[in-house]
């Protein structure tokens, strides 16, 4: 073919190229399906109120059967009323268990064995705090906070381990805070169980590799919950956690339970050990950055 018509022949193509519609040049592609766990079950700790409620509610809505427990049965009756009526024919199951005692971790133990010999998911979540200055802590504090807040994340993940390895691909989230990733005024006894719980994501992620089991760990600033709306309500303190804050707002409950149900899933496949704050930019925040 002569080099004329060669670009002649380009020349068109490039023509048509800007001419016709884009859907009539190359098909978009296909949108990617939304997160889905079904036929999967998971264990969700402290699952009645604030992070944990919502991340009942978002592996629910992901078609993922919930196992969870809180101190309260009322608590547990709310919230099998109120996730019936907004999911219709759920699979939720519900332990009345404090986890921070033995007792607590042996019913959820035995509930989660009952359902089924595997299991997909464990979401370490329950967390409590005293705040106060260091030296005003007694040790009967600090030992309920390292039981509520690490001890029980600890345990759990051994006692449901052989279900977890049952499984084949399955997936621990723990429940952080960046008070174990920087600084802040949540007490140093809090502070130091969610560093422990961040070491502790990654030993795990390295021991059971091996046996099909992810661990990552997601850590919240201030979320819009009852509880932190409540330490929020001093209008100069709020306004001293935006400042810090680049994107100028607490984060919602929903945001950290995206993050939580797309660790657990199998997009998030290649992901464990991390440690991965959920605060709007604050843990990236330097002094030079005040707003």
């Amino acid at each position: 073919m002569p080099p004329f018509a060669s670009f002649a022949t380009l020349a068109l193509s490039l023509l048509l190229l800007l001419l016709l519609p884009p859907s009539s040049v190359q098909s978009s592609p296909a949108p990617l399906p939304s997160p889905s766990l079904l036929g999967r079950r998971a264990v969700v700790t402290g699952g009645t109120k604030g992070i944990g409620r919502g991340v009942v509610r978002e592996l629910l809505s992901c078609g993922c059967a919930v196992l969870t427990c809180s101190r309260t049965a009322a608590d547990l009756a709310e919230l099998e009323r109120d996730m019936h009526k907004e999911f219709p024919g759920c699979d939720l199951g519900t332990v009345p268990a404090d986890v921070a005692t033995p007792a607590g971790r042996a019913a959820l133990l035995a509930a989660a064995s009952e359902l089924s010999p595997q299991l997909d998911v464990l979401v370490n979540n329950v967390g409590t705090n005293i705040r106060k200055p260091t030296l005003g802590y007694e040790p009967a504090e600090v030992r309920a906070l390292l039981d509520a807040n690490l001890l029980s994340c600890l345990h759990l993940s051994q006692a449901l381990h052989p279900l977890l390895k049952a499984a084949g691909r399955s997936s621990i989230v723990n429940v952080g805070s960046v008070a174990g990733v920087t600084c802040i005024k949540t007490g140093a006894v809090y502070a130091m169980t969610k560093a422990a719980m961040n070491q502790l994501t990654g030993t795990l992620c390295c021991e059971w590799a091996a046996d099909g089991v992810r661990v990552n760990c997601v850590c919240p600033w201030y979320i819009n919950t009852p509880l932190a709306r409540q330490v929020l309500k001093n209008r100069k303190y709020k306004k001293r956690v935006l400042d810090r804050t680049p994107m100028g707002r607490v984060g919602e409950v929903e945001e950290v339970a995206a993050l939580v149900a797309f660790l657990a899933g199998d997009r998030a496949s290649y992901i464990s050990g991390q440690v991965i704050s959920v605060d709007g930019g604050f843990t990236r925040n330097g002094a030079l950055y005040d707003q």
